[in-house]
């Protein structure tokens, strides 16, 4: 709460001062401290995996059968769908910080204690709060990194975070190689030493975890606005001292009437009478890849073993080409999320992935594959579907009201994971145990299909959430009620922009057009709002968000305008310089140039050399 120890209705600049920041050491952190995590889950399910079969083994310390293996994994995955969900709600009750603490100790705490395993039981017991673990660092990590991370470089971050769980599957599968070496590590210990790496490699990410602050939007929600400024004075000082530059002003601002405790019904009840269509979005997106994933991970090493006659010993070689091939497509094509569009990427990746699994599909039909041939459509497969996959949790954490984010990441991640995580192996499992080409490339194109809807789902109900604050695309639900408690009073008084609103207003009119020529008109979704000048924290959520892109879209080319006619002739390289376009975002600087020369107030004179327009031509 307040340091009065009173709720009441506020105004705050937080998010806007938020997503303006350059990107900086601070962010590296945020990074560092809570992405990481997914290296570990990468690195334990990997590795698992590897040394599963040393469990079974005579002398190995242990007596589990193949049947405890595979317990033990059903066990894992029923432990991140509950602690998702038990964790998840805590998350959004109280804070990111403590539940992403609270969660990776828990993690560290059961790895170790698998160290130690003893009998089946206890194995069991422990990789349920493994699993608990992990599953409640989902929806407090992705939570607390989308609302610390500026707008614009939110898509790429989050995609690249979390596809570097084939960081850590990669690592796992090389790990694996020397703790399945019984000349260099003896029969009962290499896997014990496999769980010990895990743990201590969490002890390590706790200590970096300690300094990463409290998000300040979760902050100013509960009553504690005062230390939410605190956080945000701090963070941006330091990106002042790092960057010798001053920030850009926060553009807009939001009305919320504090909380402490927000009920479940309440929160679930606003996220599904406002956001029905997102939420079959959510779970079309993560059904899908849940089962694509966990259906050919699982299963990868008996498809080459069994059908290309690839030895058991060269499985784990495989393994780590395909977490490289996984890691690389969110890594490079995450920064398309964030200039071509959420809805194109994501459609292309789901779409594109589907077509290629049904090719695969079609050629193992017909017998017309060799292990490398089959190998290389799988690379190809997911590293678009990687992406896709990573793209579920950042539409779901970014759609949804703050006050629900994390309990939403949880309950289509634990929804998704029963349903296509669970069903995906067992399936193919069947089929790849009747020795029937012709059934395992119908579960190829049970996965083809899957995914298909997952894009056809984006198509129709995707949001175009790119470079947008968290509060324009979902309005908190306290927001919400404190606007209707200002219902019936005097409206407050509507800006008189002038020149500058009827620049917005011709610049819409001709990017309408352009939007409804050609291919563009095709488009499905929602398509864009015309300005008002009186639109900017006063109409309909799309209002909002479209009237506030518009006036920085128009001050960033008031910017290039503003240098060129101060300083003459420049390169590009110096104009981006000196107008920190590089800060504003990716693309948004040849935007507003291109806008600039297209306007009259710049002049393109060389290929790499812009000028003040000619006398008579500036407006």
């Amino acid at each position: 709460m307040s340091e009065s120890g009173t709720l009441r209705t506020i105004r705050t600049d937080i998010p806007a001062r938020l997503d303006r920041l350059p990107w900086s050491r601070f962010h590296w952190r945020i990074v560092i401290g809570l992405g990481t995590v997914w290296i570990l889950d990468g690195l334990e399910v990997t590795i698992v995996g590897s040394v599963a079969s040393r469990m079974t083994q005579k002398g190995s310390g242990i007596h589990m059968s193949s049947g405890d293996i595979g317990t033990a994994a059903g066990i894992y995955v029923a432990g991140a769908c509950v602690g998702a969900l038990f964790f998840g709600q805590l998350t959004d009750r109280f804070g990111r910080k403590k539940l992403f603490i609270v969660t990776l100790g828990l993690y560290v705490v059961a790895t170790l204690a698998t160290a130690f395993a003893f009998a089946p039981w206890y194995f069991f017991l422990i990789r349920f709060f493994t699993g608990a673990g992990i599953g409640g660092e989902y929806a407090a990590i992705n939570s607390a990194i989308d609302e610390l991370i500026p707008a614009r470089n939110r898509g790429q971050i989050d995609l690249t975070i979390n596809g570097s769980y084939w960081v850590g599957a990669a690592l796992g599968s090389l790990g694996s190689l020397i703790l399945l070496n019984t000349s260099w590590v003896s029969l009962h210990i290499g896997w014990r030493i496999a769980f010990g790496i895990g743990g201590i490699l969490g002890l390590g990410i706790m200590i970096v975890r300690r300094h990463v602050p409290e998000s300040p939007r979760w902050l100013f929600i509960h009553g504690r606005e005062q230390e939410a400024e605190r956080i945000v004075d701090r963070i941006e000082n330091e990106v002042r001292a790092e960057t010798q530059r001053e920030l850009p002003r926060p553009q807009g601002s939001i009305a919320v009437r504090q909380r402490r405790v927000i009920p479940f019904r309440e929160i679930a009840r606003g996220a599904a009478q406002r956001y029905p269509r997102r939420a079959l979005l959510g779970l079309a997106l993560f059904v899908g890849q849940a089962f694509l994933y966990n259906a050919v991970t699982f299963n990868l090493g008996t498809l080459l073993s069994g059908f290309f006659g690839v030895a058991s010993g060269q499985v784990p070689y495989f393994m780590v080409i395909f977490a490289v091939s996984n890691f690389l497509g969110p890594l490079l094509l995450g920064r398309l999320f964030d200039t071509v569009g959420r809805k194109p990427m994501i459609m292309a990746t789901y779409f594109g992935s589907a077509i290629v699994t049904a090719i695969l599909a079609a050629l193992l039909m017909n017998n017309n594959l060799t292990d490398w041939s089959f190998f290389a459509l799988v690379l190809v497969t997911f590293f678009i579907a990687s992406a896709g996959a990573s793209s579920a949790y950042l539409t779901v954490s970014e759609v949804f009201p703050m006050e629900s984010r994390a309990l939403c990441i949880a309950l289509f991640f634990a929804v998704g994971t029963a349903v296509g995580g669970i069903t995906g192996p067992l399936l193919f499992g069947q089929f790849i145990n009747s020795g029937s080409r012709n059934l395992v490339a119908v579960g190829f194109l049970i996965g083809a299909g899957v995914m298909l809807l997952g894009g056809v789902a984006e198509m129709f109900f995707g949001v175009r959430a790119e470079q947008q604050s968290l509060e324009n695309i979902a309005r908190p639900l306290t927001a919400e009620e404190a606007e209707a408690e200002s219902e019936g009073r005097e409206p407050a008084p509507q800006p008189d922009l002038g020149a500058r609103g009827a620049r917005i207003a011709e610049r819409k009119v001709r990017q309408s057009q352009r939007e409804r020529s050609g291919g563009r008109r095709y488009a499905p979704g929602v398509g864009s709002s015309f300005y008002s000048p009186g639109l900017a924290g006063t109409g309909g959520q799309n209002s909002r968000t479209a009237a506030m892109a518009d006036e920085a879209e128009d001050s960033e080319i008031e910017e290039v305008s503003d240098a060129l006619h101060d300083n003459g002739t420049m390169d590009r390289a110096a104009l981006e310089k000196l107008v920190n376009g590089k800060g504003w975002g990716p693309g948004r600087f040849r935007k507003a140039l291109g806008e600039a020369v297209f306007e009259s107030r710049a002049r393109r004179t060389s290929a790499h050399a812009y000028s003040p327009p000619e006398r008579g031509n500036d407006h």
